[in-house]
């Protein structure tokens, strides 16, 4: 079986599709304790990657890991630590490996 964004499975409320649950997921407050922006990109990746085929579990590692490292990569760069090339070397490198 494909796993698809309209996938159905049972959440803690009922049945709901991979598609609703994102969309929950994007509707719930949760500025207390994650930024927005953050939520956003890691809810887009994660969208990705269930549309080419991925299982949920993996696309939530697969998401988890391109935020994690595109932060990483922006906070390096912000304290010196890596040039504006090597930021856009390892972004685009990213880029290929999760969203092309």
């Amino acid at each position: 079986m494909k796993i698809t964004l309209d996938t159905r499975f049972n959440g803690s409320l009922g049945p709901v599709t991979l598609r609703e649950a994102v969309q929950q997921l994007r509707a719930h407050d949760l500025a207390c304790t994650v930024a927005a922006e953050a939520l956003e990109r890691k809810v887009s990746v994660f969208s990705d990657c269930v549309e080419r085929g991925f299982t949920p579990l993996r696309s939530e590692i697969m998401a988890a890991y391109y935020v994690a490292e595109r932060d990483a990569t922006t906070e390096a760069f912000d304290r010196g630590l890596i040039t504006r090339g090597e930021l856009e070397t390892k972004q685009a490198a990213l880029v290929r490996q999760f969203l092309t």
